[in-house]
């Protein structure tokens, strides 16, 4: 004995029993309530959403009589008077449904029309359902646009398809076009909850959720693998039995993923892999899973009250909430994307599962950082260097911070800085000596990140405009072209850019000068002890003079020219370039760490158990949020092997490292320059053409 399926035994039969098109049911309802009825119309949408249904409910609401016989078009088709039975068994006359993609060409458009000019036989009107509509030639469009346009005032039209893009504009402005939307998932699973409820069939909700998920919008796909479901199940649906019938991978393994690539563990990630291959599961829905789960951990993270309580129609909210802290809002992002794009590629990998391995490889490879960069506030992975080393100092270390931070909320009038060499750090340090240190003569005894620095001396400094002249007058002639003057530097020796290295392909910066070049400032040891030992209290080393107005305009090399040595700045470069080179900074917080200007440094107790405090100015605002703080500090931290303390303060910096990188390409800039014009082809040349003339900024360095 053969049982009806689902989907036809509960095919709704009028407009109040359809789900999930709300928009459709409203607008037809009050066409029929007003008798504004339109001659054609059509219906769009995805498999399995409800347009064969509503061109059914439409026939008989056009052809009710009601109980008694007396009944006219109504919204509320009664389904028990002869014309409604008739149609629901598809054998009502003045009902046609026409498959397009087997009658598609001219001659049975033609067979059809030719019936137009008869009246109805039993029904009020005659209704012509043409399904998959986008099928039909072009011959057969054009055969019934005339009718289309101008049918009798007893025959309604209606159209249906999947693709309305393959409809000719001339059909789509003869007819009213419904868009039946995809169903959400909820309202599939309520409606599966309550046709298994009339059925009388066992069932949980987590299996209701999987069926709901994997019909994909579709109500006839959710009605045919619950079929297949309870086939499967013995008469029942269980969450277990659903998962493995529609081959979906348990969450459990998500988890695992997610943790392995927060936590940097290749081996995990090819375990992960492994177990997926020896259940059988899909890499494509893997994939598809970990991306939904994903774009949950970035809502958590985008509206974190959604994390203070768990969701009732998802059980998993209370996991994603729990993983979300374990990566950054962009690399959440950033992993979402390769999940999207890695789909694509697994048909071109060698097999599907090599293919989900190399992505999730990929997402260690492109974690920003590597692998083992610290996480975000949140992170169950931190820097052992970091830490304190036992109780006694953490608690130590949670006093000193405590003290910095309000030490560097209070105005500081001349602040200096105590540097004292870090366990693990490779910033460059200078032996303090009962006189004025002398600068080395040979470059071995210099850190390596001086020995990068240019050995040329710095251009002369720009004589500094005074206060009582202004920065301009109206009545300075204008600069000449320079192709008429001369440049000024043909006479200076070429720059040595031997020496002169950047800080990366990536725009981070390199020194332009040897600090130091007279001598140590004035107040350089003031920080330090006769015992070559830096001292208890942090002191404080006087920041750079603001620069002129006028000295804005000058090119970036002239203003650094112009300032006063600042063992900060060299200080911070060099920590900056050591961060860079061992790949603890990337994309923003590299920026925060280029454009910063160090105006205090210090160190707070002694070398075991104390911290380094840090006093950046930082001239966008956008860069002072607190994700990017706190990734710099643990940065820092692990460069120095011990805790920092990073303070960050809005306001115009000066001498950054990005300001140096830039003097650095305008110093190789003047010496090609200089290398070009003072070359005696080049002279003879220019002497041999009058007007010719070396043509602005084709000059490059190599």
């Amino acid at each position: 004995m053969t049982t009806t399926v689902l989907a036809r035994k509960y095919r709704p039969g009028s407009f109040d029993a359809m789900v999930g098109q709300g928009h459709v049911v409203q607008a037809l309802s009050n066409a029929l309530t007003q008798q504004r009825l339109h001659h054609a119309y059509l219906f769009t949408g995805t498999r399995g959403v409800g347009k064969t249904t509503v061109s059914r409910i439409l026939a008989k609401s056009l052809n009710c009589t009601g109980l008694d016989g007396q009944g006219g078009i109504t919204a509320s088709p009664c389904g028990q008077c002869q014309p409604c039975r008739d149609i629901d068994a598809g054998r009502f006359v003045d009902y046609v449904e026409l498959d397009a993609a087997s009658n598609r060409g001219v001659e049975e458009i033609s067979q059809l029309l030719e019936q137009a000019v008869y009246k109805p036989v039993v029904g009020r009107f005659k209704v012509y359902m043409i399904d998959e509509v986008h099928m039909l030639s072009n011959t057969a469009f054009n055969a019934m646009l005339k009718t289309l346009e101008e049918p009798p005032d007893y025959l309604k039209f209606v159209l249906a398809t999947t693709d309305p893009q393959k409809v000719p504009v001339t059909v789509l402005s003869r007819c009213l076009q419904f868009n039946l939307r995809p169903m959400a998932a909820q309202t599939v699973q309520q409606h599966l909850a309550q046709v298994l409820d009339h059925e009388g069939i066992a069932h949980d909700p987590g299996s209701l959720r999987l069926l709901a998920r994997a019909a994909r919008g579709s109500m006839r796909d959710a009605m045919s693998l619950t079929d297949q479901a309870i086939a499967f199940g013995g008469g029942g649906l269980q969450e277990e039995a659903v998962r493995h019938m529609l081959g979906t991978v348990d969450r459990q393994h998500v988890q695992r993923i997610i943790e392995a690539v927060a936590a940097g563990d290749g081996a995990a990630l090819v375990g992960a892999v492994d177990t997926l291959r020896e259940l059988g599961l899909s890499a494509a829905g893997a994939l598809e899973d970990l991306a939904s789960g994903l774009q949950r951990m970035a809502v958590v993270q985008a509206v974190p009250s959604l994390a203070q309580a768990g969701d009732d129609a998802d059980p998993d909210a209370l996991t994603w909430s729990r993983l979300a802290p374990l990566l950054a809002p962009d690399e959440t992002q950033l992993f979402y994307s390769l999940c999207l794009q890695g789909r694509a590629e697994l048909a071109l990998a060698p097999d599907e599962y090599s293919g989900l391995l190399m992505l999730l490889l990929r997402l260690l490879a492109f974690k920003p950082g590597g692998a083992t960069l610290p996480k975000s506030d949140g992170s169950v992975a931190h820097p052992a260097a970091a830490e304190p080393r036992s109780r006694e100092e953490g608690g130590a270390a949670q006093a000193v911070r405590a003290n910095a931070i309000a030490a560097s909320a209070a105005p500081q009038a001349a602040p200096v800085a105590a540097r004292a060499p870090a366990q693990g750090a490779a910033p460059a340090s200078t032996a303090p000596a009962s006189t004025a240190p002398a600068r080395p003569a040979a470059t071995s005894a210099m850190p390596a990140s001086a020995a990068l620095r240019p050995s040329a001396p710095a251009p002369a400094p720009a004589p500094a405009p005074s206060a009582a002249s202004p920065t301009s007058s109206p009545s300075r002639p204008a600069s000449p072209p320079p192709w008429e003057t001369p440049p000024a530097h043909l006479d200076e020796p070429p720059v040595d850019l031997e020496g002169a290295a950047s800080w990366g392909g990536d725009g981070a910066v390199a020194a332009a000068a040897e600090p130091w070049e007279s001598g140590p400032p004035p107040d350089f040891d003031a920080g330090w002890g006769d015992d070559a030992a830096p001292r208890a209290s942090a002191t404080a080393s006087a920041a750079p003079a603001s620069v002129p107005a006028a000295a804005t305009s000058m090119p970036m090399s002239q203003q650094l020219a112009a300032l006063p040595p600042d063992p900060l700045s060299d200080r911070w470069a060099e920590v900056v370039g050591q961060m860079q080179s061992r790949g603890l900074i990337a994309a923003l917080v590299r920026e925060l760490a280029v454009q910063s200007q160090c105006v205090a440094q210090s160190e707070e107790g002694g070398e075991d158990g104390g911290c380094s405090i840090w006093h950046l100015k930082v001239p966008r605002a956008s860069l002072c949020g607190d994700m990017h703080k706190d990734r710099l500090t643990q940065a820092l931290a692990q460069l120095l092997g011990r805790e920092v303390v990073l303070v960050l303060e809005q306001g115009a910096a000066m001498n950054t490292p990005a300001q140096r990188d830039q003097a650095a390409r305008e110093a190789r800039q003047h010496a090609a320059e200089a290398l070009i014009e003072g070359d005696a082809l080049v002279r003879g040349l220019l002497s041999q053409h009058p007007g010719a003339r070396i043509v602005p900024g084709s000059v490059q360095p190599l």
